[in-house]
């Protein structure tokens, strides 16, 4: 038996457009790769030289340009070991998604990818042209072949492949995290290596990039389907697999990190989501306003688990209609974080514009318009902050609310970031138990006590909403599963209550459209996922 091979997978956490950043961050993995773990290749993830997703840079000829001479420069300053980078490539009339193999100062092959995903969150037909061919490349003797992401959900490649005589393959990825990814994966992973009869390096892109969190997760399955190398999640890391060289090829057990349950992973999805989104956008910290309710305390105690506590800035703007227990347990949770925390009275603010509005309302009864006046006192407040000490407002929203339109545009809406955009109100309590598992940091009363928007007289959720876990299944087969009204009738739900739910999502969609940016957990998300028409009769016969 020969010498293993040694892979190292590269789960690099990248910027996107910082090019020569990510040059310069490959190159010190490639030189640790080569330097410390004794490897003979190292795989980087999909397009790691722009960071993924690029958007319309790639329509940019200036950037195939930048590119093709960091490629170029990389080859050059990291010799003796072999190196698999993702990169935007300008050729044969076209542009392509592209895996070089670079090996002693040049770029030996270069492999474009055939399978270009165009749904969800993906829109790669919109720059890229198809690659039409496998590639397989001799590395120590192996035959390898090299595939970029969407390719291993697909069985043509690695058929292409096996016929082209490879015996490991290769896959770059840039494959972003929601509920049940990871057992999605290695399902497909295992229906390919068991077309293909080799085992498959599976490298993933690890961090936050704006709606997106990619989680890593890299791994080394065999050709039986084991999982013999797993890569942390959320987190970078530089994994070394070894290729046990024989009659056939089998990776080695290695490297092991257990995968999470569900409130593990969103959690860390969460935090990992807004810690890349404030630093990758060069914010010194965060300001939250607190409520005294479960999904402020939800966000701030993700935020300081992101950023650090120094960094984190709490508001509580009390109003008339605040009970004295939500003042409570704001304080208590700023405490037992140790942010910086103040108390700002909304109420000067308040009466200040209903007395300026007292003519123009004369005659009016009061409604909702009232309620809005105080949330957007609070986003006023919270956004002069932000102005004067450079913070980043979170805000606090989950996706029931925003689904429904139960938030106000330039009130509770305004911010530059909303953790909670895409975590249903029912999983917001899950997650705040599982973060008090770590720590007692939320109220137990906080997570007990029914839901409030405190802008009224004892006025709680209920009065405007059906009970979340109704409202949440509703919302879950409607938005991410596509399902009918009737179709969701049938499920069991009352047809009024359905009816009401579905006409309240469709007619907020110009709500939505002006939210603010938050981190993807779900299938389908608001925002890059699902693109409605904001002028649309679509729904009104419902």
């Amino acid at each position: 038996m020969t010498e293993p091979l040694r892979v190292v997978m590269a789960q690099l956490n990248l910027l996107v457009g910082d090019i020569t950043g990510n040059l310069e961050r490959m190159a010190a993995a490639a030189v640790r790769a080569r330097d410390e773990l004794g490897g003979h290749v190292v795989v980087f993830p999909e397009l790691s030289l722009t960071g993924y997703p690029p958007e319309d840079l790639l329509l940019r000829p200036e950037l195939y340009t930048r590119v093709g001479e960091a490629l170029a420069r990389l080859a050059r300053e990291v010799q003796g070991i072999d190196m698999i980078a993702g990169f935007p490539h300008q050729a044969l009339g076209g542009y392509y998604n592209a895996a070089a193999l670079l090996r002693e100062g040049r770029m030996q092959v270069v492999y474009h990818k055939q399978h270009l995903p165009n749904y969800s969150v993906f829109d790669e037909k919109r720059y890229f042209t198809t690659g039409n061919g496998p590639c397989v490349v001799d590395i120590r003797g192996i035959p390898v072949a090299i595939t970029i992401c969407e390719d291993i959900w697909m069985a043509e490649p690695m058929l292409q492949a096996r016929a082209a005589g490879a015996r490991l393959m290769l896959n770059l990825n840039a494959s972003p995290f929601h509920r049940g990814k990871l057992l999605e994966r290695e399902t497909v992973l295992r229906e390919r290596v068991r077309e293909g009869g080799m085992p498959i390096v599976y490298v993933n892109l690890v961090g936050g990039q704006d709606e997106l969190v990619f989680d890593g997760g890299s791994l080394a399955m065999a050709a039986d389907g084991g999982v013999r190398v797993r890569a942390p999640l959320f987190e970078e890391a530089l994994v070394p697999v070894d290729i046990t060289v024989g009659a056939h090829l089998e990776p080695a057990n290695g490297a092991w990190s257990e995968p999470l349950d569900d409130e593990a992973a969103i959690y860390r999805a969460l935090v990992l989501g807004v810690r890349d989104y404030v630093d990758k956008n060069g914010f010194p910290g965060v300001v939250i306003g607190l409520s005294g309710g479960i999904d402020s305390a939800l966000t701030l105690a993700i935020a300081v688990d992101a950023l650090g506590r120094e960094r984190v800035e709490a508001v509580m703007m009390p109003s008339r209609y605040t009970a004295d227990m939500s003042v409570a347990d704001a304080r208590a949770e700023a405490e037992a974080l140790g942010v910086e925390y103040h108390v700002i009275p909304i109420e000067p603010l308040f009466t200040a514009f209903l007395s300026s509005l007292e003519r123009e309302f004369a005659g009016l009864a009061r409604d909702t318009t009232e309620e809005n006046i105080q949330a957007r006192c609070r986003g006023v407040i919270l956004m002069a902050i932000s102005n004067k000490k450079g913070k980043m407002v979170l805000t606090t929203g989950n996706k029931s609310e925003l689904a429904v339109g139960y938030a106000t545009l330039y009130g509770d809406m305004a911010g530059g970031f909303d953790l909670l955009k895409d975590v249903p109100k029912t999983l917001v309590f899950r997650l705040a138990e599982y973060r008090n598992r770590t720590a007692p940091v939320i109220p137990q009363r906080v997570i007990d006590r029914p839901p409030s928007a405190e802008l009224a007289p004892d006025q709680v959720d209920a009065d405007s909403l059906p009970p979340y876990d109704v409202l949440d299944d509703i919302l879950e087969q409607y938005v991410e599963r596509d399902r009918s009204v009737a179709e969701i009738i049938d499920s069991g739900h009352d047809a009024d209550t359905v009816r009401r739910v579905v006409r309240m999502v469709d007619s907020n969609e110009y709500k939505r459209r002006q939210a603010p940016p938050g981190v993807r957990i779900s299938r389908k998300a608001f925002g890059r996922d699902r693109r409605y028409p904001i002028t649309s009769g679509y729904g009104r016969r419902h």
